[in-house]
């Protein structure tokens, strides 16, 4: 491992976009060891909470923090899991509702074993990453979401 390659960060300011996705994806078509990737998007929804509609969410996030938590759960999968590669994407900021505030991204050589890293991932990211999200309404009051 070089130590003086800085690293890449987990979080991406406002929305993530398909074309950030899709270049995601294209990286690794000449990676010929693969034979399985799989995706997960996590998109804001325009939930009804108390009569009131969200609009949008404001994700924070103590980022040293969540970026030892991601990298613990990304050092976990690699352990558990018979991956080529695992990149985990968050928004930070204002992220409205239909766009994509999260993006986690598996390979391996055979399919059975993304679909369980994937699960395993999405599901210790929402339990165990410091990242907080502000439920925004059409009245621009708020309330904290709730991970669930």
């Amino acid at each position: 491992m070089n130590i003086d390659k800085p690293k890449k960060s987990s979080f991406i300011q406002g929305a993530i976009s398909s074309t950030f996705i899709g270049s995601s994806i294209a990286k690794h078509q000449s990676k010929t060891s693969i034979g399985a990737h799989n995706i997960f998007l996590g998109q804001v929804r325009a939930d009804e909470i108390q009569g009131k509609k969200v609009m949008a969410i404001d994700y924070s996030a103590y980022e040293e923090m969540a970026e030892k938590s991601l990298h613990e759960i990304r050092e976990t999968a690699f352990a558990r899991f018979e991956l080529t590669c695992l990149h985990i994407y968050h928004s930070i900021g204002l992220v409205k509702t239909g766009e994509i505030c999260l993006f986690v991204f598996v390979s391996a050589p055979h399919r059975k074993v993304v679909f369980e890293a994937l699960e395993y991932l999405v599901e210790a990211i929402k339990e165990q990453a410091p990242i907080f999200g502000k439920e925004i309404f059409e009245d621009e009051t708020y309330t904290w979401k709730k991970n669930t």
